[in-house]
């Protein structure tokens, strides 16, 4: 149970991430650096590996989801 409710839990987040990595790489949305430690620049214009990543990334964060949701069989 409590497996279930953490893959939930991180698949949403998964989602969450990766839908920001997909329109970020889309060059949809341009997202300054927050806390930088070394050398930090702002993505210019699409990205098509971040937007893959992102991709990849929310498909498995529905996975999680969906097993997170999926109900037990008895």
């Amino acid at each position: 149970m409590a497996i279930r409710v953490a893959s939930g839990i991180v698949g949403v987040i998964a989602i969450f991430l990766g839908g920001l990595w997909l329109v970020q790489g889309l060059g949809l949305v341009t997202i300054k650096p927050v806390a930088c430690i070394a050398k930090c620049e702002a993505l210019e214009g699409p990205s098509v590996v971040w937007a893959i990543i992102g991709g990849v990334v929310v498909i498995a964060g529905a996975g999680l989801v969906g097993f997170g949701l999926r109900r037990r069989r008895r």
